[in-house]
């Protein structure tokens, strides 16, 4: 009994030693979203402020875990006018609602689940996952890649704006891509 004790508590640090917590380098990683205006082209987005951690295992190649704050105020399509908008009351409340939060709930297979929360409601989601990889970097660093991917319903968040097209149609689509990519830094 007491041999077996020994052996599982010598796996369990073994494996221990292989997982590290990332950073989130925002030099290298990037958080977009893409939607539909007036049903017929994209608008694409992204944020510059952001930061996040995660845990990966690399002797199993697996991600343990994820989280990450987007500050909305820092929502970027390229129209000052049109981020102004976005920010507003009508669209994101950014003053009211200041973040989007992401936590991982689990990964299985190239799915990655979590709870999404923007303008004050939390809903479960599930993402494309694309697991990277480790490798070592010129500087010494061991940095990890992650990729997730993966639409939501505006609307199940209560961000609802939009006006009826003479044509019929809708000016902003109900779905949002989103499309991030982190690069991270093992944390010593």
């Amino acid at each position: 009994m007491k041999l077996e004790n020994i052996i599982l508590a010598t796996l369990l640090a073994s494996s221990a030693l292989f997982a590290g917590v990332y950073k989130v380098d925002i030099a290298h990683s990037s958080v977009a979203f893409k939607v539909k205006h007036l049903m017929i082209s994209n608008v694409k987005g992204t944020f510059s402020d952001y930061s996040g951690t995660f845990e990966y295992d690399e002797k199993s190649k697996k991600l343990k875990s994820l989280s990450g704050i987007v500050k909305v105020d820092s929502i970027d399509t390229g129209i000052e006018k049109r981020d102004e908008h976005l920010k507003s009351e009508e669209i994101f409340n950014a003053e009211k609602y200041p973040e989007i939060t992401f936590k991982l709930l689990k990964v299985e297979g190239d799915k990655a689940y979590g709870e999404f929360t923007m303008h004050g409601v939390t809903k479960e989601v599930k993402f494309d996952y694309d697991n990277g990889g480790t490798i070592k970097d010129p500087w010494g660093n061991t940095r990890a890649g992650i990729s997730l991917s993966g639409k939501i319903d505006r609307r199940d968040y209560g961000v609802s704006w939009n006006k009826i097209l003479e044509a019929g149609g809708l000016t902003i689509s109900d779905e949002v891509k989103l499309e991030v990519e982190l690069e991270g830094i093992l944390q010593k």
